[in-house]
């Protein structure tokens, strides 16, 4: 199988290639695409070096499966040429999440079909969450979900990095934000939206409704950036329309595949972004009761944003085309 990944030597681009090679993805050619000013350049992939190419050459190479993070502009004009020559097309941007299968594969994968030439990966900040409310809403049925977000530089790319490198070195540089990240917290993540939300937030509000096929559960939203490379975190209240036990919650979420619980306050064992660094999992814990509100519970949810947020999803959704012949 020939794949091409477009923006390789991106954040994204970058695990997406780590990832294909941690899971030996069955692959007979890697075409690896970026952005003019990378063409020529090389990547190591499975110890060999590859010359990245131009989106446009990669088209011409008929690849079978293109991944794509290279932004929404990049997806909306290059995907269709990728269809048009015969190739599944794996999206990270947020350009085709409303009108194409947003998938996580673990959730609704079985909704894929080979009609499917675009599918779209959901929002790194979606993924996490439902993740963790998929298995609770099959027992529970969930009325109404209220997060705060506390995301990762590493979801805004390279430059944001470069931003908090400078501003802990003291260097002036390049501001990626609109105020300095180091020892700070933006509640500003994406542009606001005429009904005061970010895009961020919205989302997180669209995207779950749509994968979970539930136009009813209610979700409100606030996103902050933080000065975190390993991964976002997410304080989730999660009102249910039955009672549950504690134990049975514990024991769903234990039970989900891609789902690990952290959950040991008495020896501080609970989720953190340096621990889930480098990880696929989706990691849960301070399960707690709100004892404010009836049937509803409080989780903190942290994920490496990079990998089951972005590259380890999208390879995850590839992987599941081949195993059910629709590639």
């Amino acid at each position: 199988m020939k794949v091409a990944v477009v923006g390789a030597t991106g954040m994204v681009g970058q695990v997406l290639l780590k990832v294909l090679e941690e899971r030996n993805f069955p692959l007979s050619e890697l075409l690896v695409a970026a952005s003019s000013k990378s063409i020529g350049k090389t990547v190591i992939f499975n110890n060999k070096e590859l010359t990245i190419i131009s989106v446009k050459d990669a088209v011409r190479e008929q690849p079978d499966l293109a991944i794509f993070s290279a932004g929404g502009n990049v997806s909306l004009k290059w995907a269709p040429h990728f269809t048009k020559v015969g190739a599944k097309v794996i999206d990270n941007s947020s350009a085709w999440r409303l009108t194409k299968a947003l998938i996580i594969p673990e959730i609704n994968g079985n909704t894929l079909n080979k009609e499917d030439k675009i599918i779209a990966n959901p929002n790194c900040s979606t993924i996490q969450l439902l993740m963790a409310l998929k298995p609770l809403h099959d027992v529970y049925t969930i009325k109404r979900v209220v997060i705060s977000t506390y995301q990762s530089i590493t979801g805004t790319g390279l430059r944001a990095v470069k931003q908090l490198e400078n501003e802990c070195n003291e260097i002036n540089g390049e501001m990626i934000y609109p105020y300095p990240i180091y020892e700070n917290a933006l509640p500003h993540c994406g542009v606001f939206e005429d009904n005061g939300y970010t895009e961020e937030e919205m989302k997180l509000v669209r995207e779950t409704k749509k994968i979970m096929g539930e136009n009813s559960i209610e979700v409100s939203a606030t996103a902050v950036r933080v000065p975190v490379k390993g991964g976002h975190s997410e304080s989730v209240n999660v009102e249910l329309s039955t009672n549950f036990e504690l134990s049975q919650v514990r024991q769903l979420l234990h039970d989900f595949p891609g789902v690990s619980v952290k959950d040991n306050p008495d020896v501080n064992i609970y989720p953190m972004p340096i621990y889930a660094k480098g990880k696929d999992e989706v990691f849960v814990g301070r399960i707690r009761r709100d004892f404010s509100k009836e049937n509803t519970l409080n989780m903190w949810i942290v994920s490496d944003n990079l990998r089951k947020g972005a590259a380890t999803n999208a390879i995850q959704i590839a992987e599941y085309l081949l195993q059910n012949n629709l590639l």
